[in-house]
């Protein structure tokens, strides 16, 4: 059985948006994604340092971006070393910048 989203046409590249738009839906995420782009890499630690949240809950947010293929963790025991994944950052941005191009004042709700 496809699921809902096959069965709506999305295409892949809405779908890969979708994720990484769920990715840097929070404040947070932002945060450690320009922390991470001023360096080449850092540990978990060093984000408790920057920010002022829990190593747990910083490492859900990583853990979120990871899964959105936003960054990539490297594990180095006993510590996990975290870095931008470069090629899925650019398709980031060209999906962002192609969507903000479009021209939606064809669909005015009022």
């Amino acid at each position: 059985m496809r699921n809902t989203t096959q069965q709506i046409g999305f295409t892949e590249e809405t779908e890969v948006l979708a994720k990484f738009s769920k990715a840097l839906g929070h404040p947070t995420r932002l945060i450690i994604l320009k922390h991470l782009s001023n360096q080449s890499c850092c540990y978990t630690g060093d984000l408790v340092d920057v920010l002022p949240l829990a190593q747990s809950t910083i490492s859900q947010h990583l853990k979120e971006l990871k899964e959105a293929g936003l960054i990539d963790g490297e594990v180095n025991p006993p510590k996990i070393r975290y870095c931008i994944n470069q090629k899925n950052w650019e398709k980031a941005k060209a999906l962002f910048s192609t969507l903000f191009q479009e021209d939606f004042k064809n669909f005015s709700c009022c």
